[in-house]
């Protein structure tokens, strides 16, 4: 995803608050970012937690926390089932940290994208031009047009007003939002 497997650590080992040691799934540690990425299972992790265990996890997350780690989980079922999604998520959460590497032309316009996009999954409903100007601090004009450059490139179906041509709302597109994750 990366292009590399750098500042990449399976099995991660830490000292919790107790001072017993904890191997996370993976960390992934930069200058910029430590990221703790579990990967859960139903049968440990839910199914066959008691009461002690499960305050134990909230903790252990809370520790990691606070230790300076972005600790993010996934089901296993969605890494076996659903792996694009899980893919799409994870780009989504690297991309605050890192900038894509290569040629150096990320722009404002990128970035204001890809901004939108979050919201739109964090609003979870089709999101309105007004939605941008508040969460960016743009003019209407420059919110228009990023949900109409969104719309070209896929990522979101632009809904109208019921008797006219006005466009009103933009709803995402199902796994579009990982076009500007690539």
């Amino acid at each position: 995803m990366r292009g590399s497997f750098d500042g990449l650590h399976p099995e991660y080992e830490v000292l919790d608050w107790r001072g017993m040691s904890y191997f996370c799934d993976f960390a992934w540690i930069t200058s910029q970012v430590k990221l703790i990425i579990e990967i859960k299972g139903f049968g440990s992790h839910v199914r066959d937690m008691d009461r002690k265990k499960y305050s134990n996890e909230l903790n252990r997350e809370t520790f990691l926390t606070a230790m300076g780690f972005v600790v993010i989980s996934f089901s296993y079922d969605d890494v076996k089932d659903r792996p694009e999604l899980c893919r799409t998520l994870l780009r989504m959460v690297l991309s605050r940290y890192q900038a894509e590497p290569g040629d150096g032309k990320e722009t404002k316009t990128s970035i204001a994208e890809k901004e939108i996009v979050r919201l739109a999954h964090t609003l979870a409903r089709a999101i309105r031009p007004i939605d941008v100007v508040k969460h960016l601090g743009l003019n209407q004009r420059s919110a228009v047009k990023y949900l109409n450059a969104l719309s070209e490139k896929g990522v979101f179906n632009p809904i109208k007003a019921s008797g006219c041509d006005r466009i009103m709302k933009y709803e995402l597109r199902e796994n579009s939002a990982e076009r500007l994750w690539r």
